[in-house]
């Protein structure tokens, strides 16, 4: 259901604007995605699990909160993040 340590890892190392970064909205974003789609992955099996819908929906809140936020901060980054995750925005 959840992403493992080592795929959270390869993220990090793909959108990490430095070495050991972490909390960029980049890399933030990059797992919640990741999060999202292994999320969606699980409810098309099991498409009774309301408890992980609630989690789902939480996860995309966050991400649209960050991405709103790296909008506003540098439309460059943003588009370029996009692009890149295949987002739709």
């Amino acid at each position: 259901m959840a992403i493992s340590q080592t795929q959270k890892n390869e993220i990090i190392a793909k959108f990490a604007r430095h070495e050991g970064d972490t909390g960029s909205p980049e890399v933030q974003i990059a797992v919640l995605t990741a999060d999202i789609l292994a999320l969606n992955d699980h409810l098309d099996v099991h498409h009774k699990d309301h408890h992980s819908y609630v989690g789902l929906m939480k996860k995309i809140g966050q991400r649209r909160n960050l991405l709103r936020y790296l909008r506003n901060k540098d439309i460059t980054r943003y588009r370029d993040l996009i692009k890149a995750l295949g987002l739709r925005r």
